[in-house]
């Protein structure tokens, strides 16, 4: 397996006849700011320069590379496997309350007997995050991992960008499935971010939209903790994700963050779904516990995984760690790097939703705030 990198920051490059010029890759990940893919010249070069290489990537709120993490940039990665088989699946995004069945969709396309692993790719906006993922797995059951995660727009919460062979879309979920025997997959996903304030109770919602709690409209409750960071609202509320609790208190599930607001509903939309009589919190994180986080997610892909050479570790953080850690974001890279060592590429981005198992075994699921990992390589 061969790996090679290149960080851009012009969306057409003066050549691209040597672009990634060491390598002949079969697959092409693709992390960057919006402008690149919205330039229809930037999609053709690459296209041009690979035509028989599988493209996978999307917009971001934040790229992240072996070099630490940029913005305004686009991160192009070339994966030269030696056995391992790429196939791509692809299907459109109707609305949001198209998200099980577009899930289910892109199942049918990679539910093959010998998939070994799957990545996708969702639009970050107008998307029920964990319907997509359960429309996945009812597809190709809860033993394949699933990871990835959902574009981003530097947090304008606008428009968003999918790429795949066919080329950029603001409505594409993109996927691609990892075949063969020689293929090594790890994933690791953890937060860092702690709950605080009372317990209480969701007492209406319908997916992933959140009308009331304690009987009281969502965003009225919500608005009485931001105070002040109201008024910059749904930017802010990456900051303040939502710690889903059972009735007897203990952590239920995944964390949520706000993706959208109806102020005409008093209404939050998140990333993915909740259940109404559940319980939730309120979380806040520092840089320190986040950077821990980070490195636990690593530590856990590196368990999973033995092989020592050549390799390639995506990143999906979510772009709430980024908000609150500042001029200290490459820390979080900085440490997962320590725990992969030299012979690991780092690429990916800064997201409004991750998409792994949490542990090992367990079944796929959408985060919100994590640093979620996906570690490729071959034996």
């Amino acid at each position: 397996m061969k790996v090679q990198q290149i960080r851009l920051t012009a969306s057409v490059p003066e050549r691209m006849d040597g672009f990634l010029s060491r390598i002949e890759p079969q697959l092409v990940t693709v992390f960057g700011v919006t402008t690149f893919f919205s330039d229809r010249r930037f999609v053709d070069a690459l296209r041009d320069r690979f035509p028989n290489a599988r493209f996978l990537g999307c917009s971001t709120a934040g790229e992240i590379s072996s070099v630490g993490v940029t913005e305004e940039s686009c991160i192009v990665t070339g994966v030269e496997f030696d056995t391992t088989q790429v196939t791509e699946a692809s299907t459109r995004l109707a609305c949001m309350e198209d998200s099980f069945d577009a899930g289910a969709r892109i199942g049918s396309q990679l539910a093959t007997p010998d998939v070994k692993a799957i990545m996708v790719f969702a639009p970050g906006i107008s998307i029920n995050g964990s319907a997509l993922v359960a429309g996945m797995v009812s597809r190709v059951g809860p033993k394949v991992p699933i990871t990835g995660g959902l574009a981003g727009d530097c947090g304008a919460f606008a428009r968003t960008w999918t790429l795949n062979s066919q080329g950029a879309s603001t409505d594409e979920i993109v996927a691609i499935g990892l075949q063969g025997e020689a293929i090594e997959f790890a994933h690791g996903s953890f937060g860092g971010w702690k709950p605080f304030g009372p317990v209480r109770r969701i007492t209406r919602c319908e997916g992933n939209v959140l009308y009331e709690i304690n009987g009281e409209p969502a965003l009225e409750v919500y608005k009485r903790y931001l105070g002040h960071q109201a008024s910059d609202l749904p930017a802010s509320g990456l900051l303040f994700p939502f710690a889903i609790f059972d009735p007897e208190g203990k952590e239920a599930g995944p964390i949520r963050t706000i993706l959208g607001v109806d102020r005409s509903m008093g209404s939050l939309t998140l990333a993915g779904s909740v259940e109404t009589g559940g319980y939730l919190k309120l979380m806040h994180a520092d840089t320190d516990g986040l950077v821990s986080g980070a490195k636990a997610a690593a530590d856990a892909a590196r368990r999973m995984h033995t092989t020592s050479g050549n390799s390639l570790a995506i990143l999906v953080s979510c772009v709430g760690r980024k908000l609150v850690m500042g001029n200290r974001t490459d820390e979080e890279v900085e440490a997962v790097s320590r725990v992969f060592g030299s012979r690991a590429t780092l690429t990916g981005f800064y997201s409004y939703g991750e998409i792994s198992p949490f542990t090992s075994g367990a079944a796929c699921q959408l985060h919100n705030q994590t640093m979620t990992i996906s570690w490729l390589g071959e034996h």
